[in-house]
């Protein structure tokens, strides 16, 4: 091989390096042009406790959206993630409060979270045992944990006092950094679906039945079996949605939910994760939360009304999903 040929080729892997985190790339210089943007022109922003408060709001909606990558990726979708987050704080409220049960912490957080798996095996097995649209599938699932939360708190809002509980997301492990425990353990588990999602079979196969499922069952792989884990795995990261979420405010209110899953989907998209699968980034979840939630709190610090805040997330989503169609076109063409 000649010398330009040798020095050709690391300068090749460079340019497709970069070209395949375009959008990730995009992202994150978007990220920093919206906060410049906001610290100019949204008063007092640029203060150390807003960028924590940002943190602290995006923490529960980032973790839930992590898990939501791994389905999306799979070209799935999961629409029962809002009330299914509510629905498994009903039941911490439940655990860890009802008089008739009022369980030790720890024994709490393990239910809370097997509630979560559950409620994601359901998701999984109705997608891919009884072969139903996830959309169709996820959709059922959303107005049955509605009902569920309705019924089981009868309706009214339920406490939950437990110290140590609240302690998971508003207390603070180092005090002299003023960032809360939610965003800590949004930050933890961010490496935990990285590691999932590009060191495991689990996230191997979620871009491979993206990619072409038909392709990957030929291969040898039970899908079913794979899909169903899938599913799983995020219930658990809604249970962790659900936990930062409750403790926040230590009170659950039964109504809440509907809509927080449009918030989840969309903090995946403008992440960089393609809504025809077979292309995620669990990085760029990360990013993708923490725009929706600047944008979120600057706009209001602006004295921006919140139905034209909801008015420019919508058009940071259709951007987002404009670039991934310009990306796969250009992929589609070499």
């Amino acid at each position: 091989m000649s010398n330009a040929a040798t020095q050709a080729a690391p300068q090749n892997s460079l340019v497709t390096a970069v070209k395949s985190q375009m959008q990730l790339i995009f992202v994150m210089l978007a990220l920093v042009v919206i906060y410049v943007f906001f610290m100019i022109w949204a008063p007092n922003f640029a203060q150390w406790s807003i960028f924590t408060d940002i943190l602290l709001q995006a923490a529960y909606m980032g973790v839930m959206a992590l898990g939501a990558t791994f389905i999306i990726a799979t070209s799935g979708i999961d629409l029962s993630v809002g009330t299914g987050m509510t629905l498994v704080a009903v039941m911490a409220g439940v655990f860890l409060s009802a008089d008739w049960l009022n369980l030790p912490l720890g024994a709490g957080l393990v239910l809370i979270i097997a509630f979560g798996a559950l409620v994601g095996l359901i998701n999984g097995v109705n997608v891919s045992v009884l072969g139903l649209p996830p959309f169709i599938a996820t959709l059922a699932m959303m107005m049955v944990a509605r009902g569920l939360s309705l019924i089981i708190s009868g309706s009214q809002t339920i406490s939950i006092k437990n110290p140590g509980y609240i302690f998971l997301s508003t207390g603070q492990l180092i005090p002299a950094l003023g960032i809360s425990n939610a965003a800590l353990i949004f930050i933890v588990l961010t490496v935990l679906a990285a590691f999932l999602m590009n060191k495991t079979l689990l996230g191997r196969y979620s871009l491979a039945i993206g990619s072409n499922e038909e392709a990957t069952r030929l291969s040898g792989v039970n899908v079913r079996y794979w899909k169903t884990m899938i599913y799983m795995v995020a219930g658990i990261f809604m249970a962790f949605g659900a936990i930062l979420y409750s403790a926040r405010f230590g009170f659950v209110q039964p109504a809440e939910g509907v809509g927080f899953e449009l918030n989840v989907i969309a903090a995946v998209v403008i992440g960089g994760t393609s809504l025809a699968g077979g292309r995620a980034s669990i990085f760029g979840t990360l990013i993708g939360a923490l725009l929706m939630e600047t944008l979120k709190k600057g706009l209001t610090m602006m004295g921006v009304a919140a139905e034209w805040q909801l008015v420019v997330t919508g058009i940071v989503v259709l951007l987002a999903v404009f670039v991934d169609n310009i990306r796969r076109a250009r992929a589609a063409a070499v």
